[in-house]
């Protein structure tokens, strides 16, 4: 890799004044790039096949060649491997620089159709103080724009795809919002481009078309006038962009430089025509509806003060090209799609030698003079162009004549605030689109710079339109139906993205006027502003070390108005195509969220979620915590998710909101080890995780043994208020699991985050048989749960989980009927018939979780059934008095509960208790309850018993596993539960 050199006199530059560093950063030219030495994520990734590499060593390159043009590895980073030492002219087609490559194209696209087509139209319409208004409200919204582009330009590497790669817009937003905005963006592009081409059009009809008031050609007006004559008109100059577009950008690259000699030779000519030109009048003919023939007579009187006085202020008429009624809203609609071309330069990303460092300079640039120019245009028409007075002309008969009269006077009259038959109007410039053709020295001139204008926009549209749907495709947000906008010719050129543009461009064709989609038009581009403008406060909001952008020039303010400002604008415009933007954005957004596509760009919705996350986790305060707000947070240990999958699920309708961790423990000792064999596993238990579709986090340990591992997790799991207060096992028997993975069909479809599902399968080993050794002793298994309740927390086991009905992303594939679903809670020390109390802490926690999973939506359903174990035969008839306790204490926990009272005296006879901890419950007995709970609990879908606190001694675990086997044996999906702290309360 080639030594990175810095000019050692650009640090001293950036400290020395922020005035010098604008200067230096727009203006002078450079030899080496210096900016933009950060990327917008701390890791670099390949994309090999469909899936991405991580480059997770300290060998990995920082830089890419093809962005920097500074090391000696080329590499594509979106398509391409990479290749080390020169790279070939076909890998990298990067050859544009700042002036070519944005100023020129930005420009042009600001210029296009609205700068000689609509600028008297707006001055004759707003008048020169409200055209100025709308002027600096446009601009003020693009140059906020254009501090965000130029701050994300300048924090990383940027690809092709443009605007759509620049803001995710691709890369910032992840790709459920960035997706969606992006879309929306390249439908703006298309609509931009129909709306160039139908100007187009309208300015060769204006020269070669036959006059509306006559059935005749005359000289060059040669072109029949009509709807479908205008959508064939635009067709075929559509067609000539296709060609060019298909040709490659590089021919309209290397022509759009002659063609802004050529505008701005227009734009000259039309600046001096006052100072040249004498007064003169013309006459100018419009037909509204079917048989109304209307001839104005305005006038232009050159430098006047007199009218620049009477152009002052707005006189909002009638459109004569759309028949209707202009306001400040329509106008501005139209007038900001002269402002809609400021990305037309990040759109050219991909053929850019330097973007991060020719965007932003380029941008600023050529903003600049387009709004000079605009400003003197303003004041140039409002000099110089006077009222004038109305006549109507008619070719019917004397009878149309009145006619003509009555409608004049009761609708073009009034809308134009005229008194009939003569009030003046600013006639010329709202009558008359192609003012400056007339008011020119030379008019063909300006006839030529129109064309060029006009034609250079519509194909800069499809370029930059193309481009991001091309790299839509690259990103397969949208699947198949985008999937053949990915093919590129040799030389790189997205063609079949062109040909899905020019087919979209051709359905805006049908609108046949400019100013009926200029709307849409706007309110397209103001919300792209808008995303522009939120990826940057969303990257600022995160806190991102990694956002450095080397433009300095914005603020939170900036961002946070630019936003506001787009929307409000949007609604002003147009409300009805606001909202419907609105919505489809918001169609797409739960499209693309629902389709899960997976990324390896960086979430800026991680980095939100991160920060706030850890502000709240600082204000969770655990001493604080009131028993009525206490929430089961639930620490299950996983061996082998193979077997555990049932129980996973389960777990997690039963956490109640609550956090849920799959806690698991690989054996091995770190110091003998070349690496952690931990960190690798994260994917497979995440993508588990999303399999399963349980809200769990995963964490895994690397320890010498279980027992230490479970330790490990118990103490340092969570954060802050959010630590386990339960530990879940699975149960220790002697039977041989069955393979999850085999049953649900959920493990035989897709992948998720590179994780395909064959290797998600080989990365957990089969289920346990009657040769695998036991990776965990009874002894150790006890002195776990025994650990847990030293730790303060509650202990649950699970048995027989895998007979529930298999569940996906939530949701069961088969439900039992409803005389299967009900819930049963023992809450009585069955081992200990003598000792046992229902309202001690251990029963309440059994009664809390059994009441907890009865509000999941799962077992929303099901009954819940507590079983009270009485003394019938008893002679002082004290049961019953407990019976009655018990029920005023459901009453006051508010657990709905159907009880049972059961009969156990036979039962409790057999029960000869222990005199100490070493001797055994006899085995009549164990068998005696075990037959007790299948006679009444056989129906039950899953059951609740009191666990047992473990003995003390570890030669008494294999005793106390086999009594509570014994206890369980056959019984269906059950859970012992032995709870250690308070979780119920009577209180509010």
């Amino acid at each position: 890799m080639k030594h990175i050199g810095f000019r050692t006199s650009c640090v001293h530059i950036v400290k020395t004044s922020s005035f010098v560093y604008l200067w230096f950063v727009l203006f002078l030219p450079k030899s080496g790039s210096y900016t933009a030495f950060r990327l917008a994520s701390p890791q670099l990734f390949i994309r090999t096949g469909s899936s991405f590499q991580t480059m997770a060593n300290e060998h990995s390159p920082l830089l890419v060649h093809r962005v920097y043009s500074m090391m000696g590895d080329a590499e594509d980073s979106r398509g391409g491997s990479a290749v080390t030492g020169e790279a070939s002219p076909k890998s990298n087609p990067r050859k544009l620089n700042a002036a070519f490559g944005v100023m020129v194209p930005t420009i042009l696209s600001m210029f296009s159709i609205v700068l000689f087509l609509r600028t008297g139209f707006v001055v004759g319409h707003a008048g020169l103080l409200h055209g100025l208004l709308m002027l600096c409200v446009a601009y003020f919204i693009i140059s906020l724009t254009i501090l965000s582009i130029c701050a994300i330009s300048t924090n990383g590497a940027v690809e092709g795809g443009g605007a759509y790669f620049l803001v995710m817009i691709s890369r910032s937003l992840g790709p459920e919002f960035g997706g969606s905005i992006g879309l929306m963006f390249y439908l703006a592009k298309v609509c931009a481009c129909g709306v160039y081409v139908l100007g187009l059009v309208e300015a060769i009809l204006d020269i070669f078309g036959k006059d509306p008031g006559s059935a005749v050609s005359q000289g060059l007006r040669v072109l029949p006038q009509g709807y479908w004559y205008t959508v064939l008109y635009s067709s075929l100059v559509l067609l000539l962009c296709l060609v060019v577009c298909l040709v490659g950008a590089h021919i309209y690259a290397k022509a759009s430089f002659i063609i802004l000699l050529v505008v701005t030779m227009s734009l000259i000519s039309i600046i001096i025509s006052p100072l040249i030109l004498s007064p003169q009048r013309f006459n100018i003919t419009h037909t509204y509806g079917n048989n109304h023939t209307v001839t104005v007579n305005p006038s232009y009187t050159g430098f006047n003060g007199t009218t620049l006085k009477n152009n002052l202020g707005p006189q909002y008429s009638l459109d004569y090209s759309t028949n209707t009624m202009m306001s400040f809203a329509t106008v501005f609609a139209v007038m900001f799609t002269s402002c809609t071309g400021i990305m037309a330069g990040a759109n050219m990303s991909g053929e850019l030698k330097n973007p991060s460092e020719s965007i932003p300079k380029g941008t600023i640039i050529a903003v600049s003079y387009t709004f000079t120019v605009y400003v003197l245009l303003f004041l140039l028409l409002s000099s110089t162009c006077d009222r004038c007075r109305l006549r109507h002309s008619s070719h019917m008969e004397k009878r149309e004549n009145l006619h003509n009269a009555l409608f004049s006077l009761l609708f073009i009259s009034p809308l134009c605030f005229l008194s009939f038959p003569g009030l003046s109007l600013r006639l010329l410039l709202i009558n008359d689109y192609a003012v400056f053709q007339r008011v020119s020295v030379w008019p063909p001139f300006v006839t030529i710079g129109v064309y060029c204008a006009s034609l250079s926009a519509a194909m800069c549209s499809m370029i930059g339109a193309s481009r991001i749907l091309h790299a839509l495709a690259l990103d397969q947000l949208f699947g198949l139906p985008l999937a053949p906008a990915a093919v590129t010719s040799s030389s790189g050129n997205p063609w079949v993205s062109v040909l899905y543009t020019w087919g979209l461009v051709q359905c805006t064709l049908f609108a046949g006027q400019l100013n009926v989609i200029a709307g849409i038009v706007t309110v397209f581009y103001l919300l792209a502003y808008a995303a522009v403008d939120l990826a940057c406060l969303a990257l600022e909001w995160a806190s991102a070390p990694n956002f450095r952008p080397t433009f300095q020039f914005f603020s939170l303010g900036t961002r946070l108005l630019g936003i506001v400002s787009c929307v409000v604008m949007m609604f002003v415009i147009n409300p009805v195509y606001s909202s419907a933007s609105i919505v489809l954005l918001l169609l797409l957004l739960l499209f693309l969220h629902y389709r899960s596509p997976t990324s390896s760009w960086g979430y800026i919705s991680q980095a939100l979620i991160f920060h706030q996350v850890r502000k709240y986790l600082l204000m969770l305060d655990s001493r604080k915590d009131h028993v009525k707000f206490w929430r089961p947070q639930v620490l299950l240990m996983v061996a082998n998710p193979r077997s555990s999958c049932q129980l996973i699920c389960f777990v997690n309708q039963l956490k109640k909101g609550g956090l849920f961790v799959l806690g698991h423990v690989q054996i091995g000792d770190l110091d003998v080890l070349p690496a952690d064999p931990v960190q690798p596993q994260y994917n497979f238990w995440l993508s588990l995780v999303d399999k399963l579709g349980v809200k769990a986090f995963v964490d895994l340990t690397l320890s010498p043994s279980v027992r230490q591992g479970t330790q490990h997790l118990l103490r340092i799991t969570g954060l802050g208020g959010m630590k386990p207060n339960t530990l879940v096992l699975g149960f220790y028997d002697n039977c041989y699991p069955e393979d999850y993975f085999l049953q649900d069909p959920v493990f035989c479809e897709g992948d998720n985050f590179g994780v395909d599902l064959p290797s998600l399968q080989a990365h957990f080993p089969p289920v346990r048989h009657a040769e695998s050794p036991r990776a965990l002793q009874p002894e150790e298994y006890v002195s776990i749960i025994h650990d847990a309740i030293k730790m303060g927390k509650n202990v649950c086991l699970g048995r027989y989980f895998f007979q529930l009905p298999p569940e996906s992303k939530g949701v069961a594939y088969i439900r039992g009927n409803d005389n299967m679903d009900t819930v049963d809670v023992w809450p009585t020390n069955l081992l200990s018939p003598g000792s046992a109390s229902y309202a001690d802490v251990s029963s309440l926690f059994l009664l809390q979780m059994a009441c907890v999973l009865n509000m999941a939506n799962r077992w929303r359903r099901a009954s819940l059934r507590i079983f009270v174990c009485v003394a019938s035969e008893s002679g002082d008839q004290g049961w019953l008095a407990n019976e009655e306790q018990f029920r005023e204490l459901l009453g006051m926990l508010r657990i709905r509960a159907a009880i049972k009272i059961v009969a156990w005296d036979n039962v409790a006879r057999m029960f000869r208790g222990p005199n100490s901890e070493s001797q055994k419950v006899s085995e009549d007995f164990l068998c005696a309850v075990n037959a007790l709970l299948r006679e009444h609990s056989s129906t039950a879908a899953v059951r609740f018993l009191y666990l047992p606190h473990p003995p003390s001694s570890s030669e008494l675990s294999q005793q106390y596993l086999t009594q509570l086997d014994t206890l369980t044996r056959d019984l269906g999906p059950t859970l012992l539960i032995h709870g250690v702290t308070p979780v119920t309360c009577t209180e509010l």
